[in-house]
């Protein structure tokens, strides 16, 4: 089944639903997940992602979105 264009959701819709799941099945919200992160010292996209599956049990997804907003943005707030 195909949705239509209306019933779509826009990058930053799905974007807040991975930051609303994360924060849900992970007890965290994403400020905190921002702060853990850059605890780390850890300052390589691959590494940050192996770190949250390998310690908190991420996905692929939820970890690579994680890394990607600690290491290139500043504070990371859901919209």
């Amino acid at each position: 089944m195909v949705k239509s264009p209306a019933s779509r959701k826009s990058p930053a819709q799905i974007k807040q639903s991975y930051y609303d799941n994360i924060a849900a099945k992970f007890g965290a919200g994403i400020p905190e997940w921002m702060t853990r992160i850059r605890a780390t010292g850890i300052t390589k996209h691959s590494e940050v992602v192996n770190w949250l599956k390998s310690e908190h049990g991420m996905g692929h997804g939820h970890a690579t979105l994680l890394a990607h907003d600690a290491l290139h943005y500043g504070d990371v707030k859901p919209e």
